[in-house]
């Protein structure tokens, strides 16, 4: 069965009044109470978005993070009492897209995970081949290319391309100037906050994109080297 939301959350009283709000607004949600329970739940089932505690019954929610990630691009929203700044970064380094602390409220939290069903449902729509208007219009045209900065990753031509953080970061610096020059030094300065950093890091990272992205990286179509100033995504 499909769910829009997964709770994995022992203090059972609070996921299902949270459960219980979500369906008045919609979103179809169940919630278990252990990260066994959660793993039984999801050889079953699908869920779109998941709210995940730390402190479980039987384990940590870090833990059934690194779990869930090894099968499933499901957004996963950390959803603790714990406070800690460590927290917060552990919690986002395993694989979680947010981090909401307790108590929460009802109505942010709902607007958090409709936030992330959107982002789900369109990214659906893109991987069966289903251009969106908004895309059509943007001309993401020979290159077929969506950014998608919860994933840090490429969607290209329904084909997902996982990046590293300033593979990323790169892409997305001459995504948004696309069809512009784009000088080494704004590369360095927006991706990498320095303009002391050596023309050797920027080619490596230009080439890997290219291996990624370039059905020919040595003879490249999209992302072109403009000699003595910089680089251009051409689409």
């Amino acid at each position: 069965m499909h769910y829009d939301c997964l709770i994995v959350d022992d203090e059972i009283a609070l996921s299902k009044m949270t459960a219980e709000y979500f369906e008045m607004f919609d979103v179809r949600t169940q919630h278990v109470d252990s990260a066994a329970s959660c793993y039984d739940f999801l050889k079953e089932n699908t869920a779109d978005v998941i709210l995940l505690d730390i402190n479980l019954g039987d384990g940590l929610g870090f833990e059934v993070c690194k779990v869930i990630r090894e099968k499933y691009q499901i957004p996963i929203l950390f959803i603790s009492a714990r406070q800690s700044d460590d927290d917060v970064l552990i919690a986002l380094s395993v694989g979680g897209d947010d981090y909401v602390k307790k108590p929460y409220s009802l109505s942010v939290l709902l607007a958090k995970v409709k936030v992330n069903l959107k982002r789900v449902s369109q990214l659906r729509a893109l991987e069966a081949g289903q251009t969106t208007q908004e895309h059509s219009e943007a001309g993401a045209a020979k290159l077929d290319i969506v950014l998608d900065d919860a994933t840090m990753s490429a969607i290209q031509k329904g084909n997902r391309i996982s990046l590293k953080a300033k593979e990323y970061a790169l892409l997305k610096c001459l995504y948004e100037h696309r069809n512009t020059i784009v000088s080494k030094n704004r590369l360095f300065d927006e991706v990498w906050g320095d303009a002391f950093y050596s023309d050797g890091t920027l080619n490596v990272h230009i080439r890997k994109l290219r291996e990624k992205l370039e059905e020919d990286p040595n003879e490249p179509k999209y992302i072109k080297t403009v000699w003595g100033t910089g680089y251009i995504l051409e689409l």
